[in-house]
């Protein structure tokens, strides 16, 4: 069988994601070109906006990979004021982008998620609710998420960052705080409440197999999820999967990975929303536009205040920390003309593949 039948069977095997997974060269050119090609049959080419609010780096994890762990004595710790939140919120609704992402460490105390609730509501007066709002705060109960959905909110990103449990024990502590099934069970949740419901994963972690990432892919089908949002995995001194960095492939190797792994879920899952991670950047300055090509449609503009950017490390040397929001999205625009995309201004862009789960 060749490359384009297999591709053109679209309902891929384990098998067949680990062969398409080592593609190099122009094969896998190839397998870029024809989710590109999907992307743009399904979805046109327009790209979606998500102001991005970080709101808080404070997090109870300890996640072996994560610069904002609680046991990172290097961080200084912020919470950003309502207003400066309301002001991010507010820039977004001036330049059209339509949604607002609230991202932070997790925290599940009920004065936080008392706080992501009120702020939702005034996000959503603010904007006579002109605003989408994506919400990535971690694991919740089901009541919480409940009451954040009430509040507003209509879409929840919650990675499960590797959906091989052996895996995930080796990028987690093995404790109460961190349970795989737990994930699951607060993705069960989501989308049975309602939320759009987006998870992803990690792309080149020590100890990853080709295996490993086609697991991914057929859970992201499996679960039936709206969104996914994945991007390479970048290694930080200060957690202790820096130990094993030399385990991790090259920069270029793990661009191509990440890449091939959004062309395959794009073509295994056509009308989902898919982020062109800011993690992209940070191996190639060409990063997003390289993930837009290859399947993605959504790209996440940072509005979070500069003064508080730095200190939400969640990896290093992340792409342009103190770059305005005029520069950023000019230079988005402009890139994006580059290949023949388009943003759609003033519009929530709701995944299409999202339908209520019973």
């Amino acid at each position: 069988m060749s490359l384009t039948q297999v591709l053109e069977q679209g309902n891929f095997s384990k098998q067949d994601l680990v062969y398409l997974l080592g593609l190099q060269g122009e094969e896998m050119q190839e397998l870029l070109n024809f989710a590109l090609k999907v992307k743009l049959s399904s979805l046109d080419n327009h790209i979606h906006l998500r102001g991005l609010v970080e709101y808080s780096n404070k997090c109870e994890k300890n996640c072996l990979y994560c610069g904002l762990r609680c046991k990172n004595p290097h961080t200084l710790h912020y919470t950003m004021s309502d207003e400066d939140v309301l002001q991010s919120a507010q820039l977004a609704l001036d330049k059209h982008f339509g949604s607002v992402a609230i991202q932070s460490g997790e925290d599940t105390s009920r004065q936080f998620t008392d706080k992501i609730a009120e702020l939702v509501k005034r996000i959503k007066d603010l904007s006579d609710g002109k605003l989408g709002i994506t919400l990535s705060c971690g694991e919740q109960s089901e009541e919480v998420y409940q009451q954040w959905f009430e509040a507003g909110a209509h879409r929840y990103l919650l990675r499960i960052e590797a959906s091989n449990e052996e895996l995930f024990y080796k990028i987690h502590p093995n404790n109460k705080k961190h349970s795989f099934n737990r994930r699951l069970s607060c993705l069960d949740a989501l989308q049975r409440i309602g939320y759009q419901t987006g998870t992803g994963c990690m792309i080149g972690l020590p100890f990853q197999t080709l295996d490993n990432l086609a697991e991914d892919i057929l859970f992201f089908k499996e679960k039936d999820v709206a969104m996914v949002g994945m991007g390479p995995f970048i290694p930080h001194s200060q957690t202790p999967l820096w130990q094993f960095a030399n385990l991790i492939p090259k920069d270029d190797n793990r661009l191509n990975l990440t890449l091939k792994m959004i062309a395959l879920t794009r073509i295994f899952m056509p009308k989902i929303n898919m982020v062109a991670a800011t993690a992209n950047q940070v191996l190639s300055p060409a990063g997003r536009k390289m993930a837009i090509l290859a399947g993605a449609n959504v790209v996440m503009p940072n509005l979070t205040p500069t003064i508080y950017r730095e200190e939400y490390m969640i990896y290093p040397n992340k792409s342009k920390v103190n770059d305005t929001i005029d520069n950023a999205q000019n230079q988005l625009v402009e890139e994006l003309s580059t290949i023949n995309h388009t943003i759609l201004y003033d519009h929530w862009g709701d995944s299409l593949a999202f339908h209520p789960h019973p």
